[in-house]
């Protein structure tokens, strides 16, 4: 039995719903993301139009002003700056969603854990949390994004495929952002293993992980929600950094953070280079708090309709 709430005969869903349309900043920030996320998708349609490739090299065309064909201009190699943006949004937003989604899969599981069995597994589950939460994330990232994957015992295969490092990229940034959806999911179980329907479920004979899974888990989807989507824009700024530190999504793959890097020996020659991917990370990471805000306060239980 799962906890249901009503307000005037009105959903919980429609009252949410209400309430993020009045978070504006929230509304325009999932325009933003909206807008985006489908341009960001209609890459190839883009580049069919304009009638260019992202890949195709014409030094002849170097820096080329904005035009019809290249509404960007070009960048030093000649190529259209728009198109290899859009690309370059689809592997950033993707390892944004991704390892956000992951991160909360594994901090989902650790937090309704500790929070649900308690005792000593509960402390040792949270210790293990706190020294990950102590550890310097970014220079713990640098290190490790810069181990030589050929060395791991992993498959020939998969080390020669060109998309290896945006798979360890995923991998690195969501083994450690699960910290704060563990924590958030922990101590609403704490709450929740208390209530009366958990107290009748486990009367009835119901076993723990079917309490924790039919009965916690479907109470705690707003924390969840709220956190997941906070920690895609901190991904996608991790990713980013570590990008233009050259550690992350090598070229000839486009990301927005080694499309600032190629720019910024060129920040005097060509500063748009750099002023693009620079934009559109701060806009994406922006929208992705004020999404979460918005989010957060719509689906805050103690949020009544005025």
């Amino acid at each position: 039995m799962n906890m249901t709430a009503t307000l005037s005969g009105t959903s919980t869903r429609t009252l949410a719903y209400r309430r993020f349309l009045r978070h504006r900043l929230a509304v325009i920030s999932a325009v933003v993301l909206m807008i985006l996320i489908l341009g960001a998708l209609s890459a190839p349609l883009i580049e069919t139009f304009l009638g260019t490739d992202a890949d195709h090299v014409d030094l002849f065309g170097r820096f080329a002003a904005p035009s019809w064909q290249h509404p960007l201009g070009t960048d030093e190699l000649g190529r259209d700056v728009l198109v290899r943006l859009l690309y370059g949004g689809q592997v950033s937003l993707f390892v944004g969603a991704t390892a956000a989604i992951i991160a909360a899969f594994f901090g989902t599981g650790i937090g309704l854990a500790a929070g649900y069995m308690g005792g000593r597994f509960d402390e040792a589950l949270m210790r293990v949390t706190d020294g990950v939460i102590a550890l310097p994330l970014l220079p713990f990232l640098i290190v490790l994004a810069a181990l030589d994957i050929s060395k791991l015992g992993l498959p020939e295969g998969l080390i020669n495929d060109q998309n290896i490092n945006l798979y360890r990229i995923i991998v690195i940034v969501a083994l450690f952002g699960w910290t704060t959806t563990a924590r958030l999911v922990r101590a609403g179980a704490l709450s929740l293993k208390e209530r009366p329907f958990v107290l009748a479920a486990h009367a009835s004979g119901a076993s723990n992980l079917r309490i924790m899974l039919v009965h916690i888990l479907p109470n705690l989807v707003s924390p969840i929600t709220v956190s997941t989507t906070l920690a895609m824009g901190n991904i996608i700024l991790l990713e980013s950094v570590l990008s233009f530190l050259g550690l992350g999504i090598q070229p000839p793959t486009p990301s927005w953070g080694n499309l600032l890097t190629n720019a910024q020996e060129l920040i005097w020659e060509a500063p748009a280079l750099a002023c693009y991917p620079g934009l559109l990370i701060f806009v994406t990471v922006i929208a992705f708090n004020f999404v979460g805000d918005g989010l957060q306060d719509a689906l805050d239980p103690r949020t009544l309709e005025q």
